[in-house]
């Protein structure tokens, strides 16, 4: 059986506009994932990523490779990469923030990790019984009817990222759709999650 790397090596070599080699294949450069990368990188980008994935579109081998992790988010990609001292090590789908709740692009940090984590503005009202009286409201703008109370929404593997805003797992229709977090499928959070810890980089980019 050829080892998964030898296939890298062969793969990337027959491109012609772009020379590399398996043990390099997979170093982040920022340009490479920015709306500025050139198309002949680009297509390479997509070539790679392409080989390692899922039924959802992920992909990942961090567990086993060592070094300091980082994140890239990319918003017109709709994905999220995580590094390992500058070597790709897995990636997964988003669903970045809506129009009007724009996921704002920057250079930050992992902020806080709450694997239990529920939203403080968005969620149902419920009666004491547990029943949604009201469901997928704004705590600040629609008031809560009387007999019932506020149950934020479910945001487990939370990861911040600045304000309110983090990963955490969430339903992912195909296109960004949230408040401003970057929503992951439940088993991509869970490994960003055990990776990453307070202080780690994260880069989102257009």
């Amino acid at each position: 059986m050829v080892p998964r790397f030898l296939v890298l090596a062969v793969l990337l070599s027959s491109c012609t506009t772009v020379q590399t080699t398996s043990a390099n294949a997979f170093r982040y450069s920022r340009k490479f994932v920015t709306n500025d990368v050139p198309q002949a990188s680009r297509r390479m980008w997509e070539r790679v990523s392409g080989l390692f994935r899922e039924g959802d579109g992920s992909f990942w081998y961090a567990d086993q490779m060592y070094g300091k992790p980082s994140i890239v988010i990319n918003l017109g990609e709709q994905r999220v990469y995580l590094f390992k001292d500058g070597q790709l090590a897995g990636g997964s789908p988003i669903s970045s923030g809506s129009e009007g709740y724009n996921t704002k692009p920057g250079s930050y940090h992992i902020m806080e990790k709450d694997i239990g984590h529920k939203s403080s503005i968005y969620g149902d009202y419920e009666d004491y019984l547990g029943n949604v009286i009201m469901q997928n409201i704004d705590n600040r703008k629609d008031p809560r009817p009387p007999g019932t109370r506020f149950e934020g929404a479910k945001m487990f593997y939370f990861m911040r990222v600045y304000g309110g805003v983090g990963m955490h797992q969430g339903f992912l229709p195909g296109y960004a759709a949230s408040h401003g977090c970057i929503r992951l499928p439940g088993h991509m959070a869970e490994k960003f999650f055990q990776q990453v810890a307070v202080g780690t980089p994260v880069e989102i980019v257009p």
